[in-house]
């Protein structure tokens, strides 16, 4: 291992892996030369063809005209002015939540329906706008077969999982032999991915033949030949396929993870939700639903959002860029193919950038000059969707400071349960484990406001 400052160079079997703990390297690198800094690594658990077979996966797709053609139609839909018509949907679906978030109030453990309600909440808005799909419940067969596809797929994606990502040797071990059950599980995974991918995309195909389809981004695509005429019939369906993918992997686990962690933070700092509620209140009037055209008015609530973003980032240690020629940086060669980690964790807790970065303080955003943390990736791999995230997460975490209160669970002596926040193990994503709180409305007259405004 050397380390050049704020550069960590591993060789880790033959892997050569850059990490990069500052804002200053990843910017220098990943956006200033992010010609060069802009393809992916595969690890062979996910992408091999006689494994989970998913070379290109949402986010993992390598630097190639497969990604162009993504990032061409996601940059037209997602960019900042595009978002605005689907700000409708956005505060339609927060509502919605709000509603069905009173069957949890009261509730001794509501950690698992809240977790569920953020991420069907999500899928939602997904759903609609990839495929024109409106999910049948939480339980509908085709979001509970992509939602696994997605989860495996984060699991074959972590180098450290699975041997065979590090020791190609172990790709010639016959399946049937003890001890190959780690194969044996990646193929199984591998046919319900095959099956989760395709039910949707042949749901809206079938629509557009026979006229049906409501508006979405692959009805729209599928009936102008333009779009799709410089993709090759033999990849075409599978590109498009994974098209819609993207917009269900890039928009839904990762913005209710987010909303997850903000359940946490609330919980934790009592001070910072009465301060957001007092702001919502003054602002727009006590049993308001928020709009996301009030961004602008409620700072104190956008400085949440920022601060929700570095104290938990939903991808800590990003996904990994892979060097695309070589480069010198500081005096040190990188070589073609270098795995480069943009180590977000460590770049949102620099004291010297965010002191006491441990606690959960939005008022550090006052000060112009502290940067947000990188939660959005950097340079050509910045992910599309920001602006339709960050709406996302702003108008379902307001609405939910408008009308509830989050608190510590209390045991049977009315003392509060300090909750104990962990991180779930190896994943892409930093999801919470299971800790306790409590979610009510603010009175009965916020109670009756949400369900007069669901209706």
């Amino acid at each position: 291992m050397d380390v050049l400052g704020d550069v960590v160079f591993l060789d880790i079997l033959g892997l050569n892996i850059v990490v990069l703990n500052s804002a200053r390297a990843a910017t220098d690198l990943l956006e200033k030369r992010s010609a060069k800094f802009s393809d992916r690594t595969l690890p062979r658990a996910l992408a091999h063809p006689d494994l989970f077979d998913w070379p290109n996966a949402p986010s993992l797709l390598q630097y190639n005209d497969t990604w162009r053609f993504h990032r061409r139609v996601l940059n037209g839909i997602l960019n900042v002015k595009a978002v605005t018509r689907f700000h409708g949907q956005q505060e339609l679906q927060a509502r919605l939540l709000l509603q069905r978030l009173l069957d949890l109030a009261d509730h001794s453990q509501p950690f698992g329906g809240v977790r569920k309600e953020f991420f069907y909440t999500m899928a939602i808005s997904m759903f609609e706008m990839a495929y024109g799909y409106h999910l049948q419940g939480k339980y509908d067969p085709i979001l509970v077969e992509l939602e696994l596809a997605l989860h495996n797929g984060f699991r074959a994606a972590m180098f450290a999982n699975f041997y065979v990502n590090i020791i190609p040797a172990l790709m010639y071990v016959p399946e049937w032999l003890p001890g190959a059950g780690w194969k044996r599980k990646i193929l199984s995974w591998k046919a319900q991915k095959i099956r989760a991918l395709s039910a949707p995309y042949e749901w809206v195909k079938a629509r557009v033949a026979d006229g049906t389809a409501q508006p979405s981004v692959l009805s729209s695509i599928l009936q102008d030949e333009s779009i799709y005429s410089s993709l090759s019939p033999d990849i075409r369906d599978t590109t498009l396929e994974q098209l819609g993918m993207i917009f269900y992997a890039g928009g839904t686990d990762t913005s209710a993870t987010a909303l997850l962690n903000f359940i946490a933070a609330m919980t934790l700092y009592p001070d910072v939700q009465e301060k957001a509620q007092r702001e919502l209140d003054t602002v727009l009037g006590s049993g308001v639903f928020p709009a996301i055209s009030d961004r602008d008015r409620l700072p104190y609530i956008n400085n949440l959002v920022l601060e929700l973003l570095r104290w938990r980032p939903v991808l800590p240690i990003a996904i990994p860029h892979v060097c695309y020629e070589d480069d010198v940086y500081r005096g040190y060669d990188f070589v073609k193919g270098d795995i480069i980690i943009g180590n977000v964790w460590a770049m949102s807790r620099d004291p010297s950038v965010y002191p006491n970065p441990e606690e959960f303080n939005p008022d550090r955003f006052l000060d112009p000059d502290v940067p947000h943390a990188p939660g959005f990736g950097w340079g050509r791999r910045k992910c599309p969707g920001l602006h339709y995230g960050e709406s996302s997460i702003f108008i379902v975490l307001s609405s939910i400071l408008a009308m509830y209160n989050i608190s510590k669970r209390k045991d049977s002596d009315g003392a509060e349960i300090q909750p104990t926040i962990k991180d779930a193990p190896n994943s892409l994503t930093l999801e919470l484990e299971y800790f306790d709180f409590e979610l009510k409305p603010r009175s009965d007259k916020h109670r009756r406001l949400v369900l007069e405004a669901a209706v």
